[in-house]
């Protein structure tokens, strides 16, 4: 079955009006692109709880999520790849459509720098995640390269502007959660200098057509206020465990909060505590909390 919290399809199209067949009730993608939207404005914040496969993917829609996230991290690893732009894009592309015809929420992805050396790569790149059916994407300006841990200002802007216009040529008005990295790389000498140096790039990105900013890194309440009020966009957190909790970040303004890759690292934990009982002592006690078979199986087509 096809699971989530708000009757939304998840047809693969790229078409403002086009359907899924099956569903005499579903939705367009440009309406399902409006919804996501709409869950950064409303005043509470839209917290995810990333997947990295359609199991993960579902059983967050299943919890009542109004949307799945996926996270880059979880994907490449379930898929044999290092995180960092290792990923085949087809991989990724693939993984995401598989995701979006198994939930009935809004869906958006983590395309990490957007699998392309090139702003017109990025395109590319925005073109097969929306004839997957996403409606968001996370794009972030850290790259694999010895010319400094951060793309510059320019090049970002480019390839954030690439997407927009691919987007728009689509047809869809898709998220664009422009990640900057100054704070989970340290960028800048000082706070104060890395402050206003993730306002710079959150302008620029803005202007390039982006229509929120992620500072994952981050979770200082005081900073993440300060972003609020200096960045005229939602602005996004990643949290952890010793984060401020979804309603402190509410009280600051902050209008959405990611797991980022944490809840595909404790599942991967557990997969090593249990092989490692089992190995060792002979036991089996680290699975005891387990999901049942009924559960996971009834969230899927027979």
């Amino acid at each position: 079955m096809i699971v989530g919290a708000l009757c939304f399809t998840a047809a693969v199209t790229t078409s403002n009006t086009t359907t899924g067949p099956s569903d005499p009730h579903a939705t367009s993608q440009q309406d399902r692109a409006k919804a996501f939207h709409g869950l950064h404005t409303g005043g509470e914040v839209l917290a995810l709880a990333n997947a990295w496969d359609v199991a993960s993917a579902a059983i967050a829609a299943a919890a009542g999520s109004p949307a799945v996230a996926t996270t880059s991290a979880g994907v490449a690893w379930s898929l044999g790849a290092a995180d960092g732009d290792a990923l085949d894009r087809t991989l990724a592309v693939d993984l995401v459509a598989r995701v979006v015809s198994a939930v009935d929420v809004p869906v958006t992805a983590d395309i990490e720098s957007g699998f392309g050396a090139t702003a017109a790569e990025v395109a590319d790149t925005i073109r097969a995640v929306l004839a997957a059916g996403a409606v968001g994407v996370n794009i972030e300006d850290s790259h694999a390269s010895e010319n400094g841990p951060l793309r510059a200002v320019a090049e970002q802007s480019d390839r954030l502007a690439a997407a927009r216009a691919a987007a728009d040529e689509a047809g869809v008005d898709l998220y664009l959660n422009a990640r900057t990295d100054t704070y989970l790389r340290g960028v800048g000498a000082d706070a104060e200098e890395r402050f206003a140096e993730t306002v710079a790039r959150a302008t620029a990105y803005l202007a390039a057509g982006a229509s929120g900013i992620f500072v994952p890194g981050l979770t200082d309440l005081d900073t993440l206020g300060r972003l609020v009020r200096e960045i005229p966009a939602p602005v996004n957190a990643m949290v952890h465990p010793g984060a401020p909790s979804v309603a402190e970040l509410k009280a600051v303004g902050v209008a959405r909060a990611s797991l980022g890759a944490a809840i595909a690292q404790s599942a991967y934990a557990l997969a090593r505590r249990a092989t490692e009982e089992l190995l060792g002592a002979g036991t089996y006690e680290s699975v005891t909390d387990a999901l049942s078979w009924v559960e996971l199986n009834e969230l899927f087509p027979r």
